[in-house]
């Protein structure tokens, strides 16, 4: 079982939460789907709640801070939280607040890229991000969804550090490439050029968590007995075999059944 104690290096996503109108309903909903011993936290904390996986932390639910849709956001890892968000105004990307202390569990901030995808930035203090990852009932991927593909690629190039691996059989890039960071081999998340995938206009950018399953279309029934939706497959790919859905208060999520490494 994948696990980590220590704080993600910078630029990696390291966390993810889902910011809904009722977290005791989704708390209901995926300690069914993923298996999560999902714990109360302090009060000062504000209602969020901490799910485990066998132990260790897997993800958070939390209230919506303001009326907002239900989403599921990724956090990326960032040595300096403060010097991060200035790199994200600098480039064109706008931050809905200051950065800030979480207790003692970390420095954190949410931001916007030129487009309008939200993501947060996480300096780790008492929470190092995700304990447990890459396995099933956890987070195994994210990516950002944008039509705004290659002003999104230079923004997080800008802010991060990222380079570019094309996701293709041809090695050009064809509209899907992966992202490493600084002195990084390994893909840490990827973007997808929604206007080239042929994602419907309407769908704003976002940043898109997939968890992995043991059985995507076992998995995606859930979802849908549990009061969600399944929006595309079960389908096949070269990575595996995945369903996007949504969770009954509509925050939207991937689930995949990962293909074994060739």
């Amino acid at each position: 079982m994948p696990t980590r104690g220590t704080p993600w290096p910078s630029g990696t996503p390291c966390w993810v939460d889902c910011q809904v109108d009722d977290p005791q309903a989704a708390r209901a909903f995926y300690s069914h789907l993923f298996g999560w011993d999902i714990q109360d936290s302090p009060p000062e904390a504000g209602g969020y709640l901490m799910a485990l996986l066998d132990g260790e932390p897997a993800a958070g639910i939390g209230p919506k801070p303001q009326p907002m849709p239900s989403v599921w956001t990724t956090y990326i890892a960032a040595d300096d939280v403060d010097a991060a968000a200035a790199k994200v105004t600098a480039a064109g990307g706008q931050l809905l607040m200051p950065p800030f202390d979480v207790m003692t569990v970390g420095r954190m901030t949410v931001f916007t890229d030129p487009a309008g995808a939200a993501a947060g930035l996480w300096q780790a203090k008492d929470h190092a991000g995700a304990g447990v990852f890459n396995q099933p009932g956890a987070y195994c991927w994210n990516e950002l969804h944008t039509r705004d593909y290659e002003a999104a690629k230079a923004f997080l190039a800008d802010v991060f550090g990222y380079t570019y691996t094309p996701m293709s059989a041809t090695g050009q890039d064809e509209g899907y490439v992966t992202f490493a960071i600084p002195g990084g081999t390994e893909p840490a998340g990827g973007i997808a050029d929604d206007a080239r995938m042929g994602v419907p206009g309407e769908v704003p950018p976002h940043w898109l968590t997939w968890f992995a399953v043991e059985d995507a279309d076992t998995a995606a029934a859930a979802v849908a007995s549990l009061g969600g939706r399944v929006i595309t497959g079960p389908d096949d790919s070269p990575v595996g075999r995945m369903a996007v859905v949504t969770g009954p208060q509509g925050e939207t999520f991937g689930i995949i059944t990962v293909a074994p490494a060739s």
